[in-house]
């Protein structure tokens, strides 16, 4: 963590033994937004939350809708309005640091974990601040990833559907959507379908101004998978054809090297800390990127975002890619 900067998360305590959450909300309003400003995230310990709805009540006396997971990347089960399951990947798997939805074009701008059941052992939800993660990155990766980068997704049998991801089976809707994400698309003769997308790999905060490392470059390289699925699916689809890549935004390839360097940064500036059931988590979504650990047991944690935001102005045309 940079110099000057509190330390992640900052820790509000009930007042008292199983004090409701909601009893306590107004008089830590104040509190929690200027931590969400200053610090990026807030873990709410001891409180009593004993019910998603109110959990959901909690997350929208913040004044901001909440938002449907659309253009999804992992799978989510819906809970109610609002609400959904943390990413619903084995519990053998690790999640990767990364801000929700910004390998698209529009993001939330806060986003909640709430921990009903906390794992036997693991199942912790990281947490790094990309302020920090920018100013570690070598500068030659910043340069390189100024323009931004270029994610290229395969819907069907090897990833999320299509008619999961946008919530509809009608052709027509699929192609407002890329419209108005700028977003080019292609409908390949087995019906199903590739987009690619041009998008920010640094931003600037909206309220802040500063600087961040804001992408899922990292997530979305074929370097993430394990090497014998990398092999199969390359050699079966082909690397144009494989489930998700990511781009140099000029259309050329990013190393496997390249991408372990950004991963090595994000493992410096990485925080951990257990979860303990009842617990809430609040990020502000662009300041502070989060992932899942491996974990036995039981576990469950909801989430909750609001807040849209995103950065919509016309790109530049989606660029060939290269295999240079």
């Amino acid at each position: 963590m940079s110099l000057g900067r509190p330390a992640l998360p900052v820790v509000l305590q009930a007042e008292r033994s199983a004090q409701p959450l909601m009893e306590a909300s107004a008089a830590l309003r104040d509190r929690i937004n200027s931590a969400l400003t200053e610090v990026g995230g807030v873990l709410l310990r001891g409180f009593s939350v004993p019910t998603v709805d109110i959990f959901r009540e909690f997350a929208t006396s913040f004044g901001d809708p909440l938002l449907n997971y659309e253009f999804a990347s992992t799978p989510r089960t819906a809970l109610t309005q609002g609400i959904y399951t943390s990413t619903e990947y084995p519990a053998h798997q690790h999640i990767p640091l990364h801000s929700e939805q910004a390998y698209t074009r529009e993001w939330p701008m806060k986003i909640w974990f709430h921990c009903v059941t906390a794992a036997l052992r693991g199942g912790e939800t990281p947490i790094a601040d990309n302020r920090a993660i920018h100013e570690r990155m070598p500068r030659k990766i910043r340069d390189r990833f100024a323009g931004g980068v270029l994610y290229v997704r395969n819907f069907g049998d090897f990833d999320v559907p299509w008619q999961k991801v946008f919530n509809t089976r009608s052709h027509s809707a699929v192609e407002a959507f890329c419209r108005r994400a700028r977003m080019s698309w292609e409908w390949k003769s087995n019906g199903e379908l590739r987009t690619r997308q041009l998008c920010q790999a640094i931003e600037t905060h909206p309220r802040t101004g500063q600087t961040l490392w804001f992408n899922q470059a990292h997530l979305f390289h074929i370097s993430g998978l394990q090497p014998d699925v990398r092999e199969a699916l390359v050699e079966v689809l082909g690397i144009d054809s494989v489930p998700r890549n990511v781009y140099f935004s000029d259309g050329r390839p990013i190393s496997d090297e390249l991408i372990q360097d950004i991963r090595d940064v994000l493992a410096r500036e990485t925080v951990t800390f257990p979860w303990r059931p009842g617990d809430v988590l609040m990020l502000d979504n662009m300041l502070v990127s989060h992932g899942r650990a491996a974990f036995e047991g039981p576990r469950r944690v909801v989430v909750a975002m609001a807040g849209p935001h995103g950065n919509l102005r016309p790109a530049a045309a989606q660029p060939e890619l290269s295999s240079i």
